[in-house]
């Protein structure tokens, strides 16, 4: 896949920006707060339709024009897949509403044609790698959730619509479970409930189950070189709902023994999932909330057996996420078929001599990167000769 136009309107501190991008390599140079982090941004918010900064769409409207009760932000890209050319487009459209009141829409076109959030994911791919993603290890579970959820939307059709549906479908049940626990009432009215969230959050546990495998074997392979053969890399999927428990009676396996889950289909989950909701029903009533299921699932990261995200030192976690965010590039080739777009924001800054050189090395392989930097001596030479350059400044982008 290959970016080769960008154009963003009333996007975060950019009004109106038109770049070419013709190149494999393109570093976007410039002081901070100048605008190069909001251009990786708006890349990965067309591949994923989330931002990784903002709390909302909302935010991503230009300041000054989102002050008017009318104003429209769009994103567009042309790329290429296959030596064919596509267009997405996103529009983020603020209505006024009533007495000084706005709502927002978001409009999304593939190619012209109106399509629903579901449809366009996939069409566009791209994986981010910055400073602050050490959260992915560091913080709590839910960022872990996030990461794989916006790395699965992208390569399986489907997924995203489920996560959707299921989120929906918890709130709903969680409601009526806090209204029988206070006012009493017939528990059957949950059957379609735990119908709709086994069904869908089958799909969630299959889904991760799938790509926790296939992400740890990549980032495996990549951290042993990364780290020279001194550490071993697992990814631990601990899922609130396991649709392999253990035997009544027998202990626990210990985190580093790796359940075989790989074989198990999405029926077969989804009919575990629903009668383990029927069986913990009355405790649910009592409780008032969905106590199991892929909302609370959990990641782990272990190196040579300790626990990165509790115990691993700083350099350590660096060297996960590299490996991870790589890991992630090879496994999203695989899934769609074409090389996503890496965009990385000052990592050659985070990283030691050895592991800067791996990574350069590393862009030889995939097809188009967008890298920002404050100081271009971080580059050798003749990585600078190979790559376009381009100068932000205040929102501007000057090609050199």
């Amino acid at each position: 896949m290959h970016l080769t136009h960008l154009s963003l309107t009333n996007f975060r501190a950019f009004s109106r920006l038109d770049i070419e991008l013709p190149g494999r390599i393109l570093l976007l140079v410039g002081n901070n707060a100048q605008g190069k982090t909001s251009l990786l941004e708006a890349v990965y918010y067309l591949a994923t339709l989330n931002s990784f900064h903002a709390q909302n769409d909302r935010q991503l409207i230009n300041f000054i024009a989102g002050q008017e009760t009318q104003a429209v932000t769009r994103l567009v890209a042309d790329y290429l897949v296959g030596g064919h050319k596509h267009r997405l487009e996103v529009r983020l459209i603020q209505d006024a509403v009533g007495i000084n009141g706005t709502r927002l829409r978001k409009e999304i076109l593939v190619d012209g044609v109106k399509r629903s959030p579901g449809e366009a994911l996939g069409k566009f791919t791209a994986v981010i790698l910055l400073p602050q993603m050490t959260r992915i290890l560091e913080g709590g579970p839910d960022e872990r959730r996030r990461y794989l959820n916006l790395a699965i939307s992208q390569a399986v059709p489907g997924y995203a619509q489920a996560l959707s549906d299921y989120a929906q479908g918890v709130s709903q049940r969680n409601a009526l479970l806090k209204q029988l626990g206070e006012r009493g009432g017939d528990p059957a009215q949950l059957d379609f409930w735990d119908d709709t969230i086994s069904s869908r959050g089958a799909v969630l546990i299959y889904n991760r189950i799938q790509a926790i495998q296939q992400l740890e074997k990549l980032a495996a392979r990549t951290h042993d070189r990364l780290t020279r053969g001194s550490e071993v890399l697992r990814l631990v999927y601990q899922p609130s709902y396991d649709p392999l428990p253990s035997p009544e009676g027998q202990y626990l396996l210990p985190i580093q023994t790796a359940p075989q889950r790989g074989s198990l289909t999405v029926e077969k989950i989804r009919q575990g999932f629903q009668q383990r909701l029927a069986g913990i029903r009355s405790e649910e009533i009592a409780r008032g909330v969905t106590t199991i299921g892929p909302h609370r699932d959990e990641i782990r990261f272990l190196g040579n057996g300790i626990d990165l995200g509790d115990f691993g030192s700083r350099g350590q976690v660096r060297t996960t996420l590299l490996a991870l965010k790589l890991a992630e590039m090879d496994w999203l080739k695989a899934k769609t078929g074409h090389w996503p777009i890496l965009l990385l924001d000052e990592t050659l800054a985070e990283l030691d001599l050895q592991r800067r050189a791996d990574l350069l090395d590393y862009l030889n392989n995939c097809e188009q990167a967008l890298l920002t930097t404050t100081d271009l001596h971080l580059f050798s030479d003749e990585f600078v000769r190979q790559s376009q350059i381009c100068r932000v400044e205040s929102g501007i982008v000057t090609q050199e």
